[in-house]
């Protein structure tokens, strides 16, 4: 009874917040704000504003590429969620130091384009795109994903009304009703090309309560954008739980002996001293 009661009053405090807030009415943009936990970006400059509980390597470990899970995502259409998480992935393993990553997907298809148009003649003779330049994905990382939503708003409603001073506050059993469980369970499999050997492989995990007013949620979401992922409180369990596989992954990937790896990126000299300084 007493874990219920503590229950309660901490779903009060959070509608009651939430009441607060919707009552507010201030409308601003702010550049950089809200979205998922996983933000930033990953380049010639290193991870740039990621997320602080981003685990790293010391330096790359060998090429990869990122694989779409054949069996799809258990994810449901209703969310307006993206069709893949693939970039975010991508964005995670290259902001980790890691990985040196390739791409399999549409950069694979531009390049393979832009050679088709090299030997018909349309694009110059001295063109910097040439077949035999790509480097090999020594590696490869197929994500898997499935998200369930719950709905606890009906017996958290049922307890309250039978509070007498929370039943007669107006809209409040209203709210408890629009109270729900989100959960996304992820997994990371990754595989040397070479032996086709699963090498690594790690499960990540997320929770948030969506009290379903104006789109607040409440959990371990964070802020920044996450490669279309901060558009929904659904997109946004599924980035942290992303972001917790990939975690518990790289604890693995230390410890695996460094192959032969491409040259560095070419960069400027001035932008070489930044990334120093």
């Amino acid at each position: 009874m007493n874990v219920a009661r503590d229950c309660l009053k901490t779903s009060c405090v959070a509608l009651l917040a939430a009441l607060a807030l919707v009552a507010c009415g201030e409308k601003k943009t702010e550049l950089g704000q809200g979205g998922s936990v996983v933000t930033g970006s990953a380049g010639p400059q290193g991870a740039q504003n990621a997320a602080r509980e981003l685990v790293r390597c010391d330096a790359p470990v060998a090429t990869l590429a990122l694989a779409e899970n054949p069996h799809g995502y258990v994810m449901g259409g209703a969310y307006q969620l993206p069709a893949s998480p693939v970039p975010l992935v991508k964005l995670l393993a290259q902001q980790s130091g890691c990985f040196r990553v390739v791409d399999r997907a549409a950069g694979l298809r531009g390049t393979l384009q832009e050679q088709e148009l090299r030997e018909s003649g349309v694009l110059r003779k001295n063109t910097t795109v040439a077949k035999g330049k790509g480097y090999e994905a020594q590696y490869t990382l197929t994500p898997s994903l499935t998200f369930s939503e719950q709905d606890a708003g009906r017996g958290l409603a049922g307890l309250m009304g039978m509070i007498p001073v929370l039943r007669d506050m107006a809209g409040l059993i209203g709210l408890a009703e629009q109270v729900k469980l989100k959960e996304a369970q992820t997994a990371l499999l990754l595989s040397d090309n070479e032996t086709t050997e699963q090498v690594a492989a790690a499960t990540g995990s997320a929770r948030t309560t969506d009290l379903g007013v104006a789109g607040i949620a409440f959990g371990k979401l964070g802020g920044g954008a996450g490669a279309g992922w901060s558009n929904t409180n659904e997109g946004k369990v599924i980035a942290a739980a992303f972001l917790d596989a990939h975690n518990q992954l790289v604890v693995q990937v230390r410890a695996l002996q460094a192959k032969e790896l491409p040259p560095d990126v070419p960069v400027r000299a001035g932008a070489q001293k930044e990334r120093g300084g």
